[in-house]
């Protein structure tokens, strides 16, 4: 899971000591030290500058040293009293040119004048076009910690992108024509490289894979399913093409990656269901088929969370009951599975979609509150669509006929009880994939990703 570091600093023209006619300090330095302290507690690392902002000179200097701090994600501009609005605008412009986010919070009070700064400089901004937020809101309020965590979180996300490689795997698998992407908007949009491999090399690769590596992984397929498949042909080639996924990504440096899956490569080699498992549960964001929007929606999903990221179809909705099953062709995270059985092995199964054959894991996921979220494009543009979601399990008594229902029972499944309009999810959605994650904070931070990059949000 991310931790963001923003820098922090504080502007206003009363400073260094200066007091109202009362008597009383324009700078409170206990709210400013109960603000650094509220965002720290929040999850986030702080850059403070140590001089509190009013000129330009101050200013150019502050903004100049957070813009060359790699590590700073976003900088939160916290008001201590009022300020001339010329002195700041232009070091805050040239700040978001780095692409960094831009925060100002104010915290509200009469004493100290502190609303006249943050909404002076709001205006501002929002006169010369600064893609910025403005929180209005005290500490003792939880969303507004909130809005700056998810925010700085979002910032963090955008930046991560930077610069970044998804590597590709062979071609488009199953006809998809709802994942595929245009090279240039990708770069354009987030700054990623798009960058390709025949999937001879994985195969390849697969091949020169050692007993002995096969068998150092026991251990690990020990912690996480309880046992190590039976040795043959067909499971050595999924974990084979397991670690070879692993060594190609690390010597090619692609941040994520997709892979077509098949037709082709689980036709004549092996199923990439334990391979594709496997790097979920490693932390790497991916998809099969060559869908480019699942993979990036399973990177941040991934980034964001504590837990690992299942995508998987939307198999069946409910609805009445807002209930959905997922179920992914045989791969899914280990860790994910729930109180009704830890992960176990079973086989790919569907002879149509890979004749080779090859492992798969079998598993329900675990109980928790997150997120259903996927990126698409429609006529040519990005949308992302996000709902809060329960996932739960079925009754004990009922597991065996709800895991029938598909005819597949030996496939990874997910039930989730979905907070939003159905037939607007159903309208809104751009593929059969959906992703899940946990952990309530991704629906905020998703919304706040979409705003900081130009995606268009569909919130449900």
């Amino acid at each position: 899971m991310i931790q963001p570091t923003i820098g922090f600093i504080v502007y206003g023209v009363h400073k260094d000591g200066l007091r109202d006619p009362m008597g009383t300090p324009f700078i409170d330095n206990a709210l400013i030290a109960q603000a650094k302290d509220a965002l720290r507690k929040a999850g986030l690392n702080l850059v403070e500058h140590d001089v509190i902002v009013a000129s330009k000179r101050e200013s150019i200097e502050a903004l100049r040293r957070m813009k060359q701090n790699d590590e700073i994600d976003a900088v939160v501009l916290f008001s201590g009293t009022w300020v001339w609005a010329a002195h700041m605008v232009g070091a805050i412009r040239d700040f978001a040119s780095s692409g960094k986010a831009v925060l100002l919070w104010t915290h509200p009070g009469s004493q100290g004048w502190r609303p006249v700064g943050g909404l002076v400089l709001h205006g501002g901004l929002l006169e010369i076009g600064v893609l910025h937020r403005f929180v209005y809101g005290s500490i003792d309020e939880p969303d507004t910690v909130g809005r700056i965590v998810s925010y700085a979180q979002a910032a963090h996300l955008k930046k991560s992108l930077n610069l970044s490689t998804l590597g590709v795997f062979g071609g488009r698998g199953m006809g998809q024509t709802c994942g595929v992407a245009d090279p240039s908007q990708w770069m354009r949009v987030f700054g990623i490289d798009i960058d390709s491999r025949d999937t001879t090399d994985l195969i390849q690769t697969s091949e020169e894979i050692s007993d002995a590596e096969i068998e150092a992984l026991g251990p690990r397929l020990q912690q996480l399913f309880g046992a190590a498949p039976d040795r043959n042909a067909v499971n050595d080639r999924s974990i084979r093409l397991y670690l070879a996924l692993k060594e190609i990504v690390a010597r090619e440096g692609f941040d994520f990656y997709s892979i077509q899956s098949f037709p082709g490569l689980a036709d004549n080699y092996a199923a990439s269901c334990f391979a594709q498992s496997m790097m979920l549960e490693d932390g790497f964001g991916t998809s099969t088929l060559g869908d480019f929007n699942t993979a990036l929606t399973v990177l941040l999903l991934t980034r964001l969370s504590k837990e690992r990221v299942y995508y998987g179809d939307l198999q069946h909705i409910n609805r009445k009951t807002r209930e959905i099953k997922i179920i992914g062709d045989g791969a899914c995270p280990p860790s994910l599975a729930g109180t009704l059985g830890p992960a176990g092995f079973a086989a790919h199964g569907i002879p149509t979609e890979g004749e080779a054959g090859g492992l798969s894991v079998r598993l329900i996921c675990k109980v928790g509150e997150g997120v259903l979220a996927r990126l698409g494009r429609v006529n040519g543009e990005f949308q992302m669509v996000i709902t809060r979601c329960s996932i739960f399990e079925p009754p004990l008594s009922q597991v065996e006929q709800r895991l029938n229902e598909c005819g597949i029972p030996f496939w990874p499944h997910g039930f989730v009880t979905a907070h939003c309009d159905i037939d607007a999810l159903v309208q809104h959605w751009t593929n059969e994939y959906a992703c899940l994650g946990y952990g309530e904070h991704l629906y905020p931070a998703l919304a706040d990703f979409c705003e900081l990059t130009g995606v268009k949000p569909i919130l449900l």
